[in-house]
């Protein structure tokens, strides 16, 4: 038999490792000095060999959760809340990457609009909660009032009074509905959420990150921790519990959410139609017209 085959997935498993590298190369553009600083301050860093064979496994459990999930029309919410620069993202990034986004989506809303401020509070949450069949991960969720919107007084307290008391029974109908609801906080050290906003703030391609709210919770670092405290005193439900993720180690954070999620639900395997490759139809009276260049993509690479 010829070994085209097996040279041609060989590429594509290349094609699939490069792209992991290309995502997990987020210091490349820092300076040198920057970079000895940081790994100064992480000397015990996961190997890059070991990392990549974990992910991927665990990203092959995912797909199969995915399509578990799919097939008996579960509906999956798990809640990423966290420090600003605490590796929610990151983590979201990585669950997803190999997940149809039919079927696994992520909810980033914006600041509310007016209109929205004038609604019941979780109505601009609800549209987006799963259907049969689907997951939903929300980078950050109806928690911003008992976080930002607090600290940062866009609430007063009889409204984040009122969340607290809402909160608990808005999720218990939630999972009376049938939704698994998961929630976790990612948790940085003070001095790993300076560094890592100084990295930002040294990386063009990393500035976008730093909004102005980002820079207010170095301020107020001290309310931040209160209010997350009062939120787990409140909020930390039977129904859906809490799950603290520590997240200096970015690496490490991601595969044990990862893995911690994967235990949580009961998935297995489900059956699949046999996939074959159809046979190429050839018409002999088909001719194939030349498109004009202009058409064209320049290939300057």
């Amino acid at each position: 038999m010829s070994e085209q085959p097996k040279d041609w997935l060989e590429a594509e498993l290349q094609d699939t490792i490069d792209e992991d590298i290309e995502i997990e190369m987020e210091d490349a553009i820092l300076s040198a000095e920057i970079k000895r600083i940081y790994r100064s301050h992480h000397p015990d860093q996961m190997p890059r060999k070991g990392y990549f064979h974990e992910l991927l496994r665990l990203q092959s459990e995912l797909i199969k959760l995915q399509d578990w999930v799919s097939y008996h029309k579960e509906k999956v919410v798990v809640i990423f809340e966290g420090r600003d620069s605490a590796g929610k993202g990151g983590a979201i990034k990585r669950i997803t990457q190999r997940l149809n986004p039919r079927v696994a989506r992520v909810v980033a809303l914006p600041a509310p609009s007016d209109r929205e401020k004038t609604q019941w509070y979780f109505q601009r949450y609800v549209p987006h909660l799963p259907a049969g069949g689907e997951i939903v991960l929300f980078d950050r969720s109806w928690y911003n009032r008992a976080g930002v919107e607090r600290v940062m007084g866009f609430a007063d307290e009889d409204q984040v009074e009122q969340f607290f008391q809402d909160v608990p029974e808005f999720e218990r109908m939630l999972v009376r509905s049938g939704i698994r609801l998961v929630k976790y906080w990612f948790s940085i050290t003070d001095e790993e959420q300076q560094m890592r906003f100084l990295i930002r703030i040294h990386d063009p391609l990393k500035q976008w990150k730093l909004s102005p709210m980002d820079l207010q919770s170095r301020v107020r670092w001290e309310a931040y921790t209160k209010a997350k405290e009062d939120m787990f005193e409140r909020t930390n439900i039977p129904e859906a519990p809490w799950y603290i993720v520590p997240g200096n180690d970015k690496k490490r954070a991601r595969l044990n959410c990862m893995n911690h999620l994967l235990g949580l639900i009961p998935y297995g395997e489900v059956p699949h139609e046999e996939v074959s490759l159809p046979n190429r139809v050839f018409n002999p009276d088909y001719e194939r017209e030349v498109l004009p260049r202009e058409l064209y993509v320049p290939q300057k690479y």
